[in-house]
Order: C-alpha cells, then structure tokens, then sequence
C-alpha cells in the first residue's frame, strides 16, 4: 500500500489516496421530495465547475434523488473538501432558490477507489446505463454526462 493510504470510518468506510480515481454517489435527504430537472441542471453545473482545476470528471450523472461521479481529484485537493463544496454550494443554493427546507442529502456518502481500467469501465458502464434502468422508455437522458480521459 501508498503511505499517503488511509481508512477513516463514519457509518460506511472510506479509503483515501493520493492520485487516484474514485467513483462516488450519494442521495437526497430522505425528507425531500425528487429533483426537478432545473434542481438537476444545478447540480450537473456545480460538478462541472472546477473540472480540470481541482479535479477530472470521467463522468457524471444526476438522477432525481442520487448522483454519481466517476473522478480524479487535482493536487493539492482532496475527495472529502471536492464532495464538501459539491454537496454544500448546491444544498445552499437549492434552499435558497428552490424552497427546499431541511436538510437537502444525507449526511453521508459513499466512495470507493478504482483499482484498474476494468472496474473503470465497470463503473462507467454503471453510470451510463442509470438513468436507462430507471426510465427504459427515454431515448436520451439531459444529466448524463462522459468526458474523454486519459488516466487509464
């Protein structure tokens, strides 16, 4: 293992180092009604901000009550402060321009390191075909969004 390696725990465990890729997702609040496509375009524009400054984004999707991301943060910054900014700038903004009222995700959220170009491709595969599973009967999904990369 990397000396930068570590395991921290809260409910679910979480696995940290330097350089490599993650896939996250994490979901509404179970108190909150589902996103509606504008609260999604929010979310979808906050992801993409900083790509390419404080992190790559391979790909992302943003469902009506969860959201997956497929990224490699950007030194000197870590999954913890890019999940931080994500999860608090939209909240915050939601409530403020959606009426959203309480807690707007769950507290936690779940991460796990990609070990190689195969679960790579399995998680993309998995975030491709999401919104797919969910509405069969939709031809194109606005929220869905892959990058080219060149990490693996």
């Amino acid at each position: 293992m990397a000396e930068d390696f570590t395991i921290y725990r809260r409910r679910l465990p979480h696995w940290r180092q330097t350089g490599v890729t993650y896939f996250v997702t994490w979901r509404l609040h179970s108190t909150q009604l589902p996103l509606a496509p504008n609260e999604r375009t929010v979310i979808v524009n906050s992801i993409e901000h900083f790509n390419n400054q404080r992190y790559k984004l391979a790909a992302h999707v943003v469902m009506d009550d969860h959201v997956h991301v497929l990224l490699k943060p950007c030194q000197p910054y870590h999954l913890q402060q890019i999940l931080h900014s994500w999860k608090s700038y939209t909240a915050h903004y939601l409530q403020q321009n959606y009426n959203r009222n309480g807690c707007v995700w769950q507290s936690e959220s779940f991460d796990r390191i990609i070990r190689d170009e195969q679960e790579f491709n399995e998680k993309l595969q998995y975030i491709l075909r999401n919104p797919f599973k969910r509405w069969p009967e939709i031809q194109d999904y606005t929220w869905l969004h892959t990058m080219p990369v060149d990490w693996y």
